[in-house]
């Protein structure tokens, strides 16, 4: 690590899971950072969530007002940059009208990225994609999915992954046709969980939460699972590392788990804190009836029953990456939740977070 300690680092979307994991990483180990917001009244609250996850930022971070559906900014963010982390990417709550709403700054957004990469003379961009990237719109397979895999993007998806996949392939198109020297690597994670930092989470954690708070039952839906901190150690060593430069790397620990062996482990493990947590699985007909009404429910109707295993070797073996085991990750997310009141405790008895 010792040939970027004097480098400048941009992030983009550092108020994200994600990125704000990110900035933590990097400004702990003394890099300089600039990151960017939609807005400037966010700067602070990623300095107080950064304070409270123990990393006083001070100098060592400045925030720049940029926006995926806008040019204004990007020139400016990039400039006197030697690396780009490229996190950020639109993620709603709930699925949008038209997939549009997802795919077009998702698309836009990674050309602006890297154009002003580009221009700025900035040595890599880290790509922040999905293995929604690499395993949609194929039939089942024995074998895990590796990274020579791409999805096809007229299978049944989300908007989300949709739009994930979408713009993966218009990065990799660009920097065939007008990249440069600008060099690219690739983060492909499984389903992100782990500590949250803040209010902002991704859509993996917000299924925990659900548990935690006593949802119906389990549907039948299964996870790649990979910690957020272990995601944002990729980003660092695909960074750097001389033998990532126009590589995917898949994140993800082990198998993938059922949302039920997720329940199971959260009972398990958090005692009382998880008295609310079901371990009822629910039929794929009731989801599928209840996607109807709720938005929220028809995020996952393409995933029920589908199993989807990828591997991590190859980020293991060229990039020397370890992720934690599973299931500490799920408790870590867990007792993340309770910590910020995100979800009550469960119980009179207390909860389990430290």
């Amino acid at each position: 690590m010792n040939d970027f300690q004097s480098k400048k680092i941009l992030v983009t979307g550092g108020s994200g899971f994600v990125g704000s994991h990110l900035l933590l990483q990097l400004i702990a180990a003394g890099h300089a950072v600039r990151t960017t917001v939609r807005t400037l009244q966010r700067e602070g609250g990623v300095r107080a969530m950064l304070r409270d996850a123990g990393v006083d930022a001070g100098t060592r971070l400045s925030c720049i007002a940029a926006d995926l559906e806008r040019d204004a900014g990007w020139a400016e963010a990039a400039a006197g940059c030697d690396y780009v982390m490229h996190v950020a990417s639109p993620m709603p709550a709930a699925a949008p009208k038209h997939e549009d709403e997802l795919i077009v700054p998702a698309r836009d957004g990674v050309l602006r990225v890297l154009k002003a990469s580009r221009d700025a003379g900035v040595k890599r961009v880290v790509l922040t994609s999905t293995c929604g990237a690499i395993y949609y719109g194929h039939p089942p397979q024995a074998a895990p999915f590796d990274e020579t895999s791409w999805t096809n993007i007229d299978g049944e998806m989300s908007a989300y992954v949709k739009s994930k996949a979408i713009a993966e392939r218009t990065a990799w198109d660009f920097m065939r046709a007008e990249g440069g020297a600008l060099e690219l690597a690739v983060v492909n994670p499984a389903g992100i969980f782990g500590p949250i930092l803040g209010p902002d989470f991704s859509s993996s954690i917000e299924l925990v939460k659900r548990l935690l708070a006593g949802a119906p039952g389990c549907p039948q839906i299964y996870f790649g699972v990979v910690d957020v901190r272990d995601v944002a150690d990729l980003h660092v060593r695909a960074m750097t590392a001389p033998s990532a430069n126009g590589e995917r790397f898949i994140a993800v620990s082990g198998d993938v788990m059922s949302m039920l062996e997720i329940a199971q482990v959260l009972k398990s493990r958090l005692g009382v804190a998880a008295n609310k947590v079901p371990t009822r699985q629910l039929p794929n007909w009731f989801v599928r009836t209840v996607a109807l009404v709720d938005p929220r429910m028809r995020t996952l109707v393409p995933m029920l029953g589908k199993i989807r295993n990828v591997t991590s070797a190859k980020a293991e073996r060229l990039l020397g990456w370890k992720p934690r085991p599973r299931e500490d990750t799920i408790v870590a997310t867990a007792e993340s939740l309770l910590r910020f009141g995100v979800v009550g405790s469960g119980g009179s008895g207390g909860s389990g977070a430290r």
